[in-house]
């Protein structure tokens, strides 16, 4: 079930009025049911694998609490790691695996024995793995009680809003709030909506729109000279940060409407002056799993330099490995660890912000604009189909020529760059005026409810009602 559906605004808009209708103590009840519906609603057969994965973790949770020996609380952790990566490392990489030892063997002019699964990989496994990951080895490290309501634990990973693409939730932010009354609150209900009328502007308006140019380009690499390559990869920038985003303001203002206080997952990325800060500002939920689950424990920045470059490198390695099993995933991940590694190294040798306002402005603005290259260059690797459709369009950078205009033509083409405008209008006035021009929480309401209106009239006359599923769901 889709969040761009007819059926996700029936299915939400029941499910808070049952939320809200029924006594708090019925309330997990409601939220556990709908969000299995809403799981199911994809394909209903795999709620049983992460029934499998919660029934582990739910009692790994207790008895490493309960335990001990701290070998024994080590491997009660290990068993509960294993089962979740186990089963990601099937259902997601395994004939991805299969098929490197099957290149590898016919190089030998060996056959392979090991035959591929005809498994569909279940919609966001990748976040549910990770979120249940994080209770484990949070009550492990002694940060977090262990969940005895089995209810409860599973409305933790299951919480509909934030099930299929997050945020990865922490247990500390979250799971007390699933124990919490919620009484209805006007003025959470009216701030969740427009929240979440936000997110399907920057969805339907922005994200399907330019995904038409996008995909015309990069289904066809053979085609396309460097004009169109580079519109098409600042198109898809733009796209995968309005798609995900968009999602995930739908997520956090559908959960904000029933009281529940979700982490932020987005800050304004393209404002980013320089690496370090895009990754502080990009998928902030993941980006913190890695820090405290990977990089920490690796040694993070207490080591010696060189170890702490290859920790960098590593951990933005595993990173393009989470997103897919493809090498162009790897190769997006790998140039995000190369970039980091550079920026440590260099950082100690770059000028420091001049005192004079304009020219500091300037140099910010050029910080801008170098970091917005270097992440959509790598972008190219993430959505080409291929690492060699990749290569073509890198080579063909070069050769420039008139951009023709695709989909419906120069209309299309117009109401991207429209489109654009709007987000980045807004997105300046947040990063540098926050407090200036708040026209969703304006006193004068004809200013309040006027912007509301010319929201929705924008969604309805620019908006692509095709359907298109969100691009993080296929993780």
């Amino acid at each position: 079930m889709l969040f761009n559906s007819i059926d996700f605004a029936l299915f939400y808009i029941l499910v808070t009025v049952l939320y809200f209708a029924f006594p708090y103590k019925f309330r997990w009840v409601i939220l556990l049911a709908a969000s299995c519906y809403f799981y199911m609603a994809f394909v209903p057969i795999y709620i049983l694998i992460l029934g499998f994965t919660i029934v582990i973790d739910y009692f790994a949770g207790i008895y490493i609490e309960r335990a001990q020996d701290p070998r024994r609380r080590k491997l009660l952790l290990m068993a509960s790691l294993f089962a979740n990566i186990g089963i990601l490392a099937v259902f997601k990489y395994f004939n991805f695996i299969n098929l490197n030892i099957d290149y590898l063997f016919t190089k030998f002019n060996y056959h392979n024995p090991i035959p591929y699964l005809s498994i569909l990989l279940p919609i966001g496994l990748s976040f549910h793995t990770f979120q249940a990951m994080s209770y484990t080895i949070e009550v492990y490290r002694g940060n977090q009680k262990a969940e005895k309501h089995f209810g409860i634990y599973s409305l933790y990973v299951m919480f509909y809003p934030q099930l299929v693409a997050g945020p990865i939730e922490r247990p500390q932010n979250i799971l007390y709030q699933m124990h919490t009354k919620y009484p209805f609150n006007y003025n959470l209900m009216v701030s969740g909506l427009k929240m979440m009328l936000w997110g399907f502007f920057k969805k339907l308006v922005i994200a399907d729109r330019l995904s038409i140019y996008v995909s015309s380009v990069y289904n066809n690499p053979d085609l396309h000279n460097g004009s169109t390559i580079v519109i098409a990869s600042l198109f898809f920038a733009v796209q995968i940060y309005c798609d995900f985003s968009g999602y995930t303001d739908i997520a956090i203002g559908c959960a904000k409407t029933m009281g529940f206080d979700l982490m932020k997952n987005f800050n304004r990325p393209y404002f980013a002056t320089n690496i370090q800060d895009f990754w502080r500002r990009w998928h902030i939920s993941l980006s913190t799993w890695f820090r405290d689950y990977l990089y920490i424990p690796l040694g993070g920045s207490k080591v010696s330099t060189g170890r702490r470059y290859l920790n960098l490198f590593i951990i933005f390695l595993v990173s393009g490995i989470w997103h897919g099993a493809n090498y162009t995933y790897i190769v997006w991940g790998a140039l995000h660890g190369f970039y980091s590694v550079v920026y440590v190294i260099i950082k100690p040798y770059l000028r420091k912000t001049p005192e004079n306002e304009f020219y500091a402005t300037l140099m910010r603005m050029g910080n801008i604009a170098l970091t917005i290259t270097f992440v959509t260059f790598a972008w190219i690797f993430f959505r080409a189909n291929s690492v060699a459709d990749a290569f073509t369009l890198i080579s063909n950078l070069k050769s420039f020529g008139a951009a023709p205009f695709f989909g419906d033509g120069i209309s299309n083409f117009a109401h991207s760059l429209l489109a654009i405008a709007i987000l980045f209008a807004v997105e300046y006035k947040m990063e540098y005026m926050p407090q200036k021009f708040n026209f969703y929480t304006s006193h004068n309401i004809v200013v309040r409810w006027g912007s509301v209106a010319v929201t929705v009239f924008l969604i309805l006359i620019l908006g692509v009602f095709n359907g298109g599923q969100f691009i993080y769901f296929q993780f």
